[in-house]
């Protein structure tokens, strides 16, 4: 088994946005990165783009030129799996698919060493479906790298029921070393941050059926300190995303919630890269402003939903977004997908703009008090139902005067 002393040649698999931000990981930190996508021309625009993100690193004083040409130096190109043969580790990075997943990790098990960690970078797939394609399930996991990845600081390490603990430790010591805050984390859909964001989402997708704008839903949570409001990380994002999944599988228009999205994809407002989503970007900017014809078209929707408009205080929005995350934190405690709460915690500041001074959901709860916390959650729950059903480990935390966090 590869230990971390013996990763020296990384291997990624896809350049598309996430694979070349992965390759700038590697290659930062000094390791030499064989690079392979189908699409040669893919690889060639990947390579361009790497080297001005490099020029620009140069023109504001980051490193210099020669330091700039090292690093892509670094990376070698292929279309050839047997190029891949010597690798230590292999990263695949192409979009979520699972049935392409498979297929690149049983060509990866023909092509590379046996003693090779092979990882995935999924965001939401089955990590033990991805490796019953190998016959190597004992060095395969997730690594899951956040967008743009060679900024954002999280990567959770996500392991498989087979994933051996050496392997685990090999990659949270190469996360650490490529200079991410790496959070182990268990095989669950979205694993820990994006099972989380799914219910804070939802939230806020709710709220304005009921009569907010996507304008003050951004405002009340991002005056709760979250770096981007979840509209504005929608049009970031792209909005097409969960569109398109949801028209590949077949599922129509989807629950109200995401009539509003479906809307916006049909006239082709996909989010920032396309001048238009929720927000409206002037050519070239990336400053959201606020667009009065999708606040109209989220009351025609909500309208057509069954809903009628009431003003909704950005109290509340903060109280329903920033507790479902909590609420949904404590069940992944529950079921052992984390390992503490500081880790939760971690994934929160790092990975999705929690403020840093209110220490992660988990933390913010212990500050409230978990007396409070399960209080109001058992308000929403009778008012709002089943969604609101509080964790098991909240409510005995809470019973006991305990707390998530170490004081």
């Amino acid at each position: 088994m590869a230990s971390f002393e013996g990763i020296k040649r990384v291997g990624v698999i896809g350049a598309g946005t996430m694979g070349r931000g992965i390759v700038m990981n590697f290659v930062n930190a000094g390791y030499p990165v064989t690079w392979l996508d189908v699409n040669a021309e893919m690889l060639e625009k990947g390579l361009v783009d790497i080297a001005s993100v490099y020029k620009r690193s140069v023109a504001q004083e980051r490193f210099d030129d020669a330091e700039a040409q090292a690093r892509v130096a670094r990376i070698s190109t292929t279309q050839n799996y047997a190029d891949l043969a010597e690798m230590d580790l292999v990263v695949e990075a192409v979009y979520e698919n699972m049935d392409l997943k498979k297929k690149i990790f049983a060509e990866l098990d023909k092509a590379v060493q046996a003693s090779a960690i092979l990882a995935t970078n999924t965001s939401y797939l089955d990590i033990d479906e991805i490796a019953s394609a190998t016959q190597r399930p004992t060095q395969v996991l997730g690594l899951h790298f956040f967008s743009p990845a060679h900024i954002m600081k999280l990567l959770e390490v996500v392991r498989g029921k087979a994933t051996a603990q050496d392997v685990m430790d090999a990659c949270l010591a190469v996360g650490t070393k490529i200079g991410k805050e790496a959070v182990l984390a268990g095989n669950c859909h979205g694993f820990i941050g994006n099972r989380m964001l799914e219910k804070y989402s939802r939230q806020s997708r709710e709220v304005v059926l009921e009569g907010s704008t996507p304008w003050e839903v951004d405002q009340a949570l991002q005056g709760f300190g979250m770096a981007m409001g979840p509209y504005r990380m929608y049009d970031v994002v792209g909005i097409d995303l969960g569109w398109r999944s949801r028209e590949l599988a077949g599922l129509g228009r989807g629950e109200p919630i995401v009539w509003l999205d479906n809307k916006l994809c049909e006239m082709e407002r996909f989010g920032q890269k396309s001048g238009h989503g929720f927000y409206k970007y002037e050519q070239g900017s990336r400053q959201a402003i606020q667009d009065p014809e999708t606040d109209m078209m989220a009351r025609e929707v909500a309208e057509e939903a069954g809903y009628t408009a009431r003003d909704v205080p950005a109290e509340e929005i903060v109280t329903r977004c920033i507790l479902a995350l909590v609420n949904e934190g404590a069940r992944i405690l529950d079921e052992g997908y984390a390992e503490s709460a500081e880790d939760i915690d971690r994934v929160y500041r790092f990975g999705y703009g929690f403020p840093a001074e209110r220490g992660g959901p988990m933390a913010y709860a212990d500050s409230l008090g978990l007396d409070k916390v399960l209080a109001e959650i058992r308000t929403l729950e009778a008012e709002r139902g089943e969604f609101w059903k509080p964790a098991a480990g909240l409510v005995k935390l809470a019973e006991a005067g305990g707390r998530f966090t170490k004081a």
